[in-house]
């Protein structure tokens, strides 16, 4: 205990969470417990149980080799399948597990695309033994978590959204138990198993806590050598496979070497804060659990974010993903000019040099992307490919429309982007119909330099009128929300936003009169 007392003070020197509410509830939570169990007691109450919610300490490795154990054990008992949720990955990221699961990607590809030694940190080697142990003896495995990790005022955002992903779950697989590991501090009663009890009432759900200090030492005082487990209530267990202080000493050795890592620039974070700041602005809920006037779960749809040496492994996805060699080189060549670039097709970004101006409206790209459910992503085709020869009246409308949105969002998040060097009359519909045939018969470079500088016309208008006051954020929002891949809508947006831009400019009846 004296050893422990020692490395506690020196974690509490590096790492001030400790204090927050949140992780004082947990450590209040459980002081004492009912009973003892055995090994084969525990088993017979996860038997029982619908949804087994695991508490991870992520720097122990113990904990998750404790909870493959568990998994496994479940899965011999052969009476139902087997479903595994994991905190470490994000929702978002559930199409490169599942890559992984068909093998379509190595442990590496994984490794490096869920960004586990960026965004998460601690030992590969006893979570990736879980993962395996997930594919060899599961059903499934499905990514639970969402942005912010870093900021303790919305972790109960993540509760329940972590909560909400458990109901999907169980509505894909309703014959399965389903394991959760997630980090310790969730599992305090009024954390996630509330939010899991509240999404799924009619489940059984049980608690499996690791290694909890004041179980620990309570249990130290059991006349039995060694204790395995212990009941702390009904739905509440608490299992033993390391002592404090190896648990507090593997975090120590984490913070010293979180405190000398020396990593090249990483710019995801920067990416999201830019698609986060427009989505606020925008009034978007990034956790929406429903279809509507809110894209479901944005949080989800994140774009990955590849930079140096990881481009070569991004080439190699997009090849995967049948992008064109030639389409690959237009690729290189705009990251060339511009630092950075959108990949609808793989809902990716790469990054090169960091230039606001451009990433910004790449930024904006992706959350109109993701508003229409990411289209491209899912089924291979958008807006840009909807007739032969891309070059229909429809894809002419979808590209004006694509092209404002971008332009309007990257004046938003970088007001000082000058509005474009072009004549800023407004625009008739009759204008634009026009506009559309004669771009239908030009080259294809044509089509895309009149789309381009016709977005841009009425993006920097739309950003006028926001200024002015005419057009607000809600409004906003809709125009990223309304579809552009049917047929006869991209046209419709298109003519709504230019009646909406003519009212916008007309005077009041005080202007005028003044």
């Amino acid at each position: 205990m004296h050893a422990l007392a020692e490395v506690e003070r020196e974690i509490r020197a590096q790492d001030s969470h400790g204090r927050r509410k949140y992780l004082r509830e947990f450590n209040q939570a459980f002081r004492t417990y009912e009973s003892v169990l055995t090994g084969e007691e525990v088993q017979s109450a996860l038997r029982a149980a619908d949804v087994i919610l695991v508490g991870d300490y992520h720097a122990l490795a113990a904990s998750q080799r404790s909870a493959a154990s568990l998994l496994e054990h479940r899965a011999l008992a052969g009476d139902r399948p087997v479903v595994l949720g994991v905190e470490t990955i994000f929702a978002r990221d559930q199409h490169i597990l599942d890559e992984w699961w068909r093998r379509d990607i190595d442990e590496s590809e994984l490794r490096q695309r869920i960004r586990f030694d960026l965004d998460w940190g601690y030992d590969w080697a006893p979570f990736y033994d879980l993962l395996v142990s997930a594919r060899d003896n599961a059903e499934a495995v499905y990514g639970l978590d969402c942005m912010p990790r870093e900021d303790l005022r919305k972790i109960g955002a993540r509760d329940r959204h972590a909560a909400l992903k458990i109901a999907e779950i169980r509505q894909r697989h309703p014959n399965a138990a389903i394991f959760v590991l997630f980090g310790e501090s969730h599992m305090a009663p009024g954390h996630l198993p509330r939010a899991v009890r509240k999404a799924v009432p009619e489940a059984k759900v049980v608690t499996v806590l690791q290694n909890v200090d004041s179980l620990y030492w309570r249990a130290a005082g059991e006349r039995a050598d060694k204790i395995e487990a212990v009941r702390v209530n009904d739905d509440v267990l608490c299992v033993f496979n390391a002592t404090p202080l190896e648990k507090y000493e593997s975090y120590r050795l984490f913070l010293d070497q979180w405190s000398r890592c020396d990593e090249s620039p990483d710019y995801a974070p920067t990416i999201y804060n830019l698609i986060d700041s427009l989505a606020t602005f925008l009034e978007i809920n990034r956790y929406a659990s429903h279809n509507g006037n809110q894209p479901k779960f944005l949080v989800d749809m994140l774009p990955e974010v590849y930079g140096g040496s990881s481009g070569q492994m991004l080439g190699r996805l997009l090849l995967r993903k049948g992008v064109s060699e030639g389409d690959l080189k237009a690729l290189i060549a705009r990251v060339e000019e511009c630092g950075s670039a959108y990949l609808p097709e793989v809902n990716a970004f790469y990054v090169r040099e960091f230039q606001m101006i451009h990433a910004a409206e790449d930024a904006t790209r992706f959350l109109h992307q993701a508003c229409q459910g990411l289209p491209e992503r899912l089924n291979g085709h958008g807006p840009a490919e909807m007739e032969e020869g891309g070059r229909t009246a429809d894809r002419f409308y979808a590209r004006v429309v694509e092209h404002a949105i971008a332009f309007f969002g990257s004046r938003v998040l970088y007001p000082s982007r000058p509005a474009p060097a072009v004549d800023d009359s407004l625009l008739s519909r009759a204008a634009i119909e026009k506009l559309a045939q004669a771009a239908a018969r030009v080259e294809i470079d044509g089509f895309e330099s009149s789309v381009l500088e016709l977005g841009q016309r009425i993006g920097s208008q739309l950003y006028d009128a926001y200024l002015a006051g005419k057009i607000a954020p809600s409004g906003l929002r809709r125009l990223f929300l309304a579809h552009l891949h049917e047929p006869g809508l991209a046209r419709k947006v298109c003519g709504a936003v230019i009646s909406k831009l003519r009212a916008a400019s007309r005077p009041t009846a005080k202007a005028a009169h003044a």
